[in-house]
């Protein structure tokens, strides 16, 4: 299995070096040395570097997997075993939870490893293991069988949606334009709202441009999203590169390099490029609540770190580990943390990020159609258009 691996490093590393010169190279034949082409040269190299990055995941967690000695038999008492090694081998915040609520994942094996017989019925195993996973209160952790999900949503059910599909629906009416997966529209006192409600599908650059065009009459501008639980952090990254002048670090990334807890590579840093499209200017507001998770997670920890950007909410549900999948010897597949992220001041990520201003929808307000937080929003946007006139 060893050199398996060893094997396969020397392939992927002389393929990543092969790709990353192929795409360079392709570029500058190409575009020659045409300034106006300067971005499409850039693109390529951006992608070669994705892809490295993409690889250097891949290659650590295939070496933690691909050199392990131990072999479970598929049975009950193998299935437990294999799953708890996965995550203890490879999952990426145990030590930051043992930190943050007394995570113990040894103890967690004595205790559930108690529930565990030979003769258990296939479902009984399926409901242990999942309770198991849900000590990690990890919303990107699962277990996948054919016949259920095991997940952890506490996250954001154990909290106020701070969210009314039916009230929103007063604020956007029936003239709302749309724009790939956005819903914009003018308010009626000149602030601008965009309802982004997944990064799930990409968003066309003409889309981006289109709309901020539209909206460019505005005081200040509302980006909501709440009930947005993530998608493509290139999607929501795309979105945020519209907001920014200028190459930002966001944060830093790490990964997994070996079978301790605490055994990860150097931080990389991570950049927020400005688009090469239409830029707003203007105070923004992006309102937030507990359903704001993942790679809408990641997009508000991006916009948190530029100047005229305002966070308003709840806290946002965090997911922060970017996800790699396992699967048991019975054919079940695990999905979990992989690689923790940070912000610029090596923060965790995980469990959220907290608003500029916090506040809760109220009872008062809903029975008046009204959103106690786009108009909180509201208010902040035109007392700071006042202030600046």
């Amino acid at each position: 299995m060893k050199r398996l691996f060893i094997r396969y490093h020397i392939v992927t590393t002389k393929f990543e070096s092969f790709f990353k010169k192929k795409m360079i190279t392709y570029a500058f034949k190409l575009l020659g040395n045409s300034v106006k082409q300067y971005k499409e040269i850039h693109r390529c190299r951006v992608i070669a570097s994705l892809f490295s990055l993409h690889l250097l995941t891949v290659l650590s967690l295939f070496q933690t997997s691909c050199i392990r000695e131990d072999v479970y038999n598929d049975d009950p008492i193998g299935n437990f075993e294999a799953l708890w090694k996965i995550i203890d081998e490879q999952y990426c915040f145990l030590d930051y939870k043992a930190e943050e609520y007394g995570l113990d994942w040894n103890e967690v094996h004595e205790r559930y490893s108690k529930l565990i017989s030979a003769d258990m019925t296939t479902k009984g195993l399926f409901e242990v293991l999942g309770k198991m996973l849900a000590e990690l209160r990890d919303g990107h952790v699962n277990l996948y069988a054919t016949f259920d999900v095991a997940r952890y949503w506490a996250w954001h059910e154990d909290y106020p949606q701070n969210f009314s599909d039916s009230i929103q629906r007063i604020y956007l009416g029936k003239d709302y334009k749309i724009a790939s997966s956005l819903k914009y529209k003018v308010l009626d006192d000149n602030i601008g709202y965009i309802y982004c409600e997944s990064f799930e599908n990409g968003i066309g650059n003409g889309n981006l441009s289109e709309m901020l065009q539209e909206l460019a009459i505005c005081n200040g501008l509302i980006i909501d999203v709440r009930n947005n639980t993530g998608g493509k952090l290139t999607t929501s990254t795309k979105l945020a590169e519209r907001f920014t002048n200028e190459k930002v670090l966001v944060g830093y990334i790490c990964h997994k390099t070996g079978k301790g807890h605490n055994d990860f590579s150097s931080p990389q840093a991570v950049y927020l490029d400005p688009s090469g499209g239409i830029r707003w200017q203007k105070n923004v507001v992006v309102l937030t609540n507990r359903s704001s998770y993942s790679a809408t997670n990641d997009f508000v920890n991006s916009m948190n770190q530029l100047p005229n950007v305002t966070l308003i909410g709840d806290r946002t549900g965090g997911g922060s580990g970017l996800p790699f999948s396992s699967e048991l010897p019975n054919g079940w597949s695990v999905r979990f943390s992989a690689s923790p992220m940070f912000d610029p001041q090596m923060n965790h990520l995980e469990f959220g990020i907290e608003p500029d201003i916090p506040i809760n929808m109220t009872s008062e307000d809903m029975k008046k159609g009204k959103d106690s937080i786009i108009e909180r929003a509201r208010k902040y946007l035109n007392d700071r258009y006042a202030e600046g006139n």
